[in-house]
């Protein structure tokens, strides 16, 4: 019989052996490592390559979906794509005009794609001529200068690389399966030969590297991610993303477009990323750019939750950032150059649910600094911070420092506020409270208005399972919702006794069932099919019966048998006469 011991031992040799240079990583080791990312909360995607030759479009015709997919998306053949290298000459990119963009925006860190999933090396490659420098008449390593420009202006720099996914080189895997046959190969031979060798070359010779953004790893194996992940000791302290494979968590957790409504369990750290408009590389036509309102209020959201925010820039074929994007950013900045206090350095909110807006705070050994991120500016010259308990020690605007009276009232603290707020997009009012934080949590985060309505939103719900999880920020929708075994339920309070007709706005693309739980009764629903997950169709899901004022709680399951994924927004209540 093996010994304790010796279990012990063979257990500290395997931990030993790992390829993860983290793998004995301490607490305190990681705590020190991730210092500089949870203080900087917001940085700067870069998606930039050949794909912004096309701009979405091929032959003549737009090609849907975003644009550095193109190839894959229009199935384009190999020869045809390769030959967009020859008109790809960004002679107007300009490095330390990038990172000032981002500097001025107020963002900490820029992430570059070195190789995006079309396997051009956005870097002068020795390992393959599909590179900017060897392929194109332009000549020159944009992340040599990127990084130069970032070491002098303070700005750490990262690299995506597409570890897995590649059009373009023999044996890269290919999302849905290849159609050019020169795709084809043993992938083993690919990751030997490519992937980690570029891999070594980025974290080689342009450093320092502040992290690494792995990207979809379709076909990846244990023995490729060992192979892969082995490469980071070339950069001490680098942080890398969960999007490797092969098992291995990796350091972030990264949801794509969307603000996770409460974070991430287990003190994980995490980053959204988000485009501008609806595309990551660059697409001539696409047009739907975010305002400048919502671009505020999301930083603001994941910084109220403990996140990073990765706002992506998708620069033309001439090297060019996007005018729209340019100016969106010079008013974060505006707004940044006067709140950053209240992002840089913050952790979450202690706060539920706050109906006015958010909450950022730092604690030290004497108490709590509070910062109220107020979007919504009290009519009546009160601002209510509920449920909290500590002791106010003071409060005054960040902007200027007026002074403001403020004081406990039950479990609530009452701030007199200016009759205006400071800035259109949030206004951050400073409170400082004594002790370690005490906060009530309210029973109900939702109630029924007087009238009988009541809306249930997506980031009210408690979500049950691994794979669904709210989309799309403070106007988004369940979905993700593969998992059948996964659901949804609300808790609320009813206040009026009634009928009542329920209907939620529902986005899908089959016709699957799933059932809705209020009081003890059951309904089976069909989803709708809209024809696509952001066309939302408003379905009745039956009637209710409330007997008596007080808590109430809907559930919705999937029916397992034919699921189809559905999106759900929000569900209404409202007066069975409505």
């Amino acid at each position: 019989m093996t010994s304790l011991l010796a279990l012990a031992l063979m257990n500290a040799s395997a931990l030993q052996a790992s390829p993860d240079p983290y793998a004995n990583e301490t607490p305190a080791q990681r705590d020190a490592r991730m210092k500089w990312f949870r203080e900087a909360r917001f940085g700067m995607f870069i998606h930039w390559g050949v794909y912004s030759v096309p701009a979405g479009t091929y032959k003549g015709q737009r090609i849907g979906g975003i644009g550095e997919w193109i190839m894959n998306t229009g199935k384009i053949p190999m020869a045809d794509y390769q030959a967009y290298a020859k008109e790809f000459n960004p002679t107007n990119f300009n490095a330390e005009q990038w990172v000032q963009i981002a500097k001025n925006a107020g963002m900490k860190y820029i992430v570059i794609t070195s190789k995006h999933h079309d396997g051009f090396a956005m870097f002068h490659s020795k390992v393959s001529d599909w590179n900017i420098y060897n392929a194109t008449p332009f000549k020159r390593d944009p992340l040599k200068e990127l990084a130069a420009a970032c070491k002098k202006n303070g700005i750490r720099l990262g690299f995506y690389y597409s570890q897995a996914q590649d059009w373009n080189h023999p044996g890269g895997a290919a999302a849905g399966g290849h159609w050019d046959k020169g795709q084809d190969g043993d992938m083993s031979e690919y990751v030997k030969n490519i992937a980690v060798p570029q891999m070594k070359e980025i974290l080689t010779n342009y450093g320092p590297v502040a992290c690494l953004w792995w990207d979809t790893p379709v076909g990846i194996t244990k023995g490729m991610a060992d192979d892969l992940i082995a490469t980071l000791k070339l950069q001490p302290g680098i942080i890398h993303n969960n999007r490797l494979g092969g098992g291995y968590k990796g350091d972030t957790e990264t949801p794509e477009q969307f603000i996770p409504a409460t974070g991430y369990p287990g003190g994980r750290d995490w980053e959204t990323c988000m485009t501008m408009n609806d595309t990551w590389g660059y697409k001539s036509y696409d047009q739907n750019w975010k305002s400048s309102e919502t671009i505020i209020r999301n930083l603001i959201d994941i910084a109220s939750k403990g996140g990073n925010y990765l706002l992506n820039v998708g620069p033309t074929n001439m090297g060019e950032i996007p005018g729209p994007s340019q100016d969106r950013l010079k008013v974060v900045g505006d707004w940044m150059k006067q709140n950053s206090k209240a992002i840089y350095a913050t952790s979450a909110s202690p706060f539920k649910k706050l109906a006015w807006g958010r909450c950022t705070k730092t604690v030290d050994k004497n108490g709590a600094t509070l910062y109220l991120h107020v979007f919504d500016w009290p009519m009546d010259g009160k601002l209510v911070v509920p449920g909290l308990k500590n002791k106010v020690e003071s409060a005054s605007m960040l902007v200027g420092g007026k002074r403001l009276n403020a004081g406990n009232a039950g479990d609530n603290v009452i701030i007199e506020v200016p009759s205006s707020s400071q800035n259109v997009y949030s206004t951050t009012v400073v409170l400082r409270v004594k002790g370690a934080l005490e906060v009530v949590q309210p029973e109900f985060t939702v109630t029924q208005k007087d009238n009988g309505d009541l809306d249930l939103n997506p980031n009210d719900a408690e979500l049950h399972g691994d794979d669904i999880q709210v989309e799309g920020g403070n106007d988004g929708n369940i979905g993700f919702w593969t998992n059948p075994s996964d659901w949804a339920s609300w808790t609320f309070r009813m206040v009026k006794p009634g009928t009542y007709k329920v209907y939620a706005d529902i986005a899908s693309l089959g016709t699957g069932s799933f059932t809705v739980d209020y009081g003890g009764a059951t309904r089976t629903i069909t989803a709708p099919n809209t024809g696509s997950y952001q066309k939302f169709q408003r379905t009745q899901l039956g009637t209710i019966e409330v007997k008596e004022a007080g808590k109430a709680t809907i559930s919705v399951h999937a029916v397992a048998k034919g699921w189809a994924p559905i999106n759900l927004k929000t569900i209404h209540i409202r007066s069975a006469g409505q």
